[in-house]
């Protein structure tokens, strides 16, 4: 395959994505550098100053970001890898498996993602409520192991990735179903749950609408629930607002900085397969 050389029109654009990407959260960990008094001067500060260690030790303190780093982590990362395998097992089931009402039960799966999530916000809440699991991380973890899109996007993937005759072939030298989708399906699917993996992994980090529902004490926050304790009282201190946003952002960018390759080639491979 023939590939084009990047011109400099493509780095000028690509420059000004990055900087338009990356300077929200440059700038908040230039504020976060800075004391509160600069900060709600009349000038917004644009260079480093020397009150970034103290204000993240504030912010690791105050919003206690160790045990919400570690309660995000578990729960991202069980999200992350129970949709993956939910929806890589489904998507297989609808893309080559022959069974009664497929069509529609796939429409009825499509169909979901048209129901915005706050209007199950409550009969979801008065069933964890029942289960009396309100405060403990199951309650945020257990409802977002599932997802419509996922689904549909590993349906998708392994239509075009996994020809009907090698599923046929391996029946026929006897593999079983189990078989099967661990020496076909999977390997088949694997850039596919790289990507959906990343992606679900970024939004159950980032949730915070579910979470600051159903985690009301503050025996097990989150990092997005952790973070609002520091916005709150008569005058916030703006500086460590900042400094905890930066810290809860680190651990995304090092996810992405370790599965970028993967992310990429990933959604590229499906491109070209398109």
């Amino acid at each position: 395959m023939r590939t084009e050389k990047a011109g400099p029109g493509t780095y000028a654009l690509l420059v000004v994505f990055a900087a338009v990407s990356l300077g929200p959260l440059l700038w908040a960990a230039v504020a976060a550098s800075r004391t509160s008094t600069r900060l709600a001067g009349t000038r917004p500060p644009l260079r480093f100053g020397r009150n970034l260690p103290e204000n993240l030790a504030v912010a690791w303190t105050d919003a206690r970001l160790g045990a919400a780093l570690g309660n995000t982590l578990l729960v991202a990362g069980t999200v992350a890898a129970g949709t993956v395998l939910v929806s890589t097992l489904a998507g297989f089931a609808f893309a080559r498996l022959r069974f009664r009402f497929r069509g529609a039960l796939l429409a009825l799966v499509v169909a979901t993602m048209l129901i915005p999530p706050q209007l199950g916000a409550v009969p979801l809440y008065l069933l964890v409520a029942r289960l009396r699991w309100t405060d403990g991380l199951q309650a945020v973890i257990l409802p977002g192991l599932v997802s419509a899109f996922g689904v549909f996007f590993m349906r998708q993937h392994l239509l075009r990735a996994l020809p009907a005759e090698l599923v046929e072939a391996a029946r026929v030298d006897g593999a079983g179903v189990l078989r099967v989708v661990w020496h076909v399906v999977f390997p088949a699917a694997r850039p596919a749950m790289a990507v959906l993996g990343t992606l679900t992994f970024v939004a159950a980090w980032n949730d915070f609408f579910w979470p600051v529902l159903v985690l009301t004490q503050p025996g097990n926050p989150t990092v997005q629930v952790a973070l609002t304790g520091l916005g709150r009282g008569y005058v916030p201190d703006q500086t460590v607002v900042m400094a905890g946003a930066v810290l809860g952002t680190l651990p995304l960018l090092l996810v992405f900085a370790v599965l970028g390759r993967q992310i990429v080639g990933g959604v590229m491979r499906g491109a070209v397969k398109g």
